[in-house]
């Protein structure tokens, strides 16, 4: 049995289907510099461990809201209800 190998770059789609980002959410995580990209010619491709740090962030971000800001505070309050 061969096993499957793992790009270390993928495509806008292949990075949705990883992580379930919107090609215009992954866009503008590029724009921003949360993740990795690289142009070649006209395509685009995604650094997968810099995608699969950004969501570890994410899931830490979501599990241990920021209490000592007001705003994230009352965000969190009213997604309770």
């Amino acid at each position: 049995m061969q096993a499957k190998m793992m790009s270390e770059w993928v495509t806008y789609r292949q990075a949705h289907e990883i992580s379930g980002l919107s090609r215009t959410t992954l866009w503008r995580l590029i724009s921003e510099s949360e993740i990795e990209a690289a142009r070649v010619g006209r395509a685009v491709r995604i650094n997968r461990d810099s995608l699969t740090a950004f969501m570890k962030r994410s899931v830490e971000v979501i599990a241990a809201p920021d209490t000592s800001n007001p705003i994230s505070t009352k965000r969190a309050a009213r997604s309770d209800r």
